[in-house]
């Protein structure tokens, strides 16, 4: 090997030892917040049912109102703390990179979601060929189009007929591009740089439940099968995300 080479390979080597520090350092640090916040989050929230049981009966109007936002913001907080957790544990998922057949996969993920909104009526499209196979790991692949799927349906709840169509298309460098469209609420492209971001929400919490953590949780699990996440507006409504994979070799 010439100098220049062993030169490159070594700061390759070096630039990954790096990354590899710096994302277990994100890592220790994200759960360690998570977690050493919780102790005094837990004395707020004993102490205020406390005085909600001692003098609850005594606190009218506003002074009740406040005892009621410190405690449901406090409850608010604990589900955000848990959210940090989840995040930081996802540094230690293991892929195990093969080839995955799409269809059943996302039919199966499919009726999943779908049975969590059974009060609903939404038309579901799937358009996926068989056989079809991407290079990715069939857990994580569930996971992040789980997310995905969830979002589709959350955002479509004030459409008066939601539509959620899933198909496969071939990108421009051979690989398979898994879309999910939705007729919902959509996005402002304004704020596109708040979708992979940490509690990045599009919305507001009056309009959609949710603490904004699904789009990066499927970017950062698909990110381990070389995997790429891309979401945006449609122009005659809602959104489109964009799964892409590399296809498995025959």
């Amino acid at each position: 090997m010439h100098s220049s080479e062993h030169q490159l390979q070594q700061r390759i080597q070096e630039l990954e030892a790096e990354l590899a520090a710096s994302r277990a350092e994100l890592q220790e640090f994200t759960y360690t917040v998570s977690h050493d916040l919780r102790a005094p989050l837990r004395h707020l929230v004993s102490f205020a049912r406390l005085l909600e049981e001692e003098a609850g009966a005594q606190l009218t109007g506003e002074s009740a109102d406040f005892l009621r936002t410190i405690t449901a913001s406090a409850d608010h907080m604990g589900v955000l703390l848990d959210a940090l957790t989840a995040l930081s544990r996802l540094g230690a998922v293991q892929a195990l990179p093969g080839a995955v057949e799409l269809a059943p996969l996302v039919e199966s993920c499919v009726r999943e979601v779908q049975a969590g909104f059974v009060d609903r009526a939404v038309a579901v499209t799937v358009d996926v060929p068989a056989p079809l196979e991407v290079l990715a790991d069939e857990t994580i692949v569930r996971q992040a189009l789980t997310q995905v799927l969830a979002n589709a349906f959350k955002f479509t709840a004030k459409v008066a007929e939601p539509v959620i169509s899933v198909s496969v298309h071939q990108g421009p460098e051979g690989e398979v591009q898994l879309r999910v469209e939705d007729n919902g609420a959509g996005f402002n492209p304004a704020i596109q740089d708040k979708l992979f971001k940490v509690f990045g929400r599009l919305h507001s919490a009056k309009q959609f439940p949710g603490l904004g953590m699904g789009l990066l949780t499927a970017q950062r699990l698909l990110a381990k099968v070389g995997a790429t996440i891309s979401l945006m507006p449609r122009e005659q409504g809602g959104a489109l995300a964009c799964l892409s994979f590399p296809q498995a070799k025959k």
